[in-house]
């Protein structure tokens, strides 16, 4: 078992920046690939980020391109999302998610989740 736990978020105005963390527990963090999704109100859970498990390799979906950077520690087990330039349609339950397998998009690909950080974007 991997216990997931997210924190960070909040409330922001638009355009400004936070930086969400997930500290991983439970089993050898550097084993899994970890991603990112969110969840806005009455919307599909979405991918967002991804990281290899060295931390050399990562991936993103269009809409926070250049403006979101996954990143990991390893030695801290912990995962971050570090998220700038933020946009009102970024408001979203965020959730960290561990794979034991290949790097994915999709969220059947992760076997662990962690229960989510809110984050609210003002205009």
């Amino acid at each position: 078992q991997v216990q997931l736990v997210e924190s960070g978020g909040g409330l922001a105005q638009a355009g400004g920046s936070l930086r969400l963390s997930c500290a991983a527990s439970g089993r050898t963090f550097s084993n899994y690939v970890m991603g990112w999704f969110r969840q806005a109100p009455g919307k599909e859970r979405e991918f967002v980020a991804v990281i290899n498990r060295s931390g050399d390799w990562t991936y993103y979906v269009n809409s926070v391109k250049g403006r979101f950077t996954i990143s990991r520690d390893n030695a801290k087990n912990t995962v971050y999302l570090q998220m700038n330039s933020l946009k009102p349609e970024d408001t979203a339950v965020y959730y960290c998610a561990a794979a034991a397998g290949r790097v994915g998009v999709s969220r059947a690909e992760y076997d662990y989740w962690g229960q989510g950080t809110q984050v609210t974007v003002s205009s």
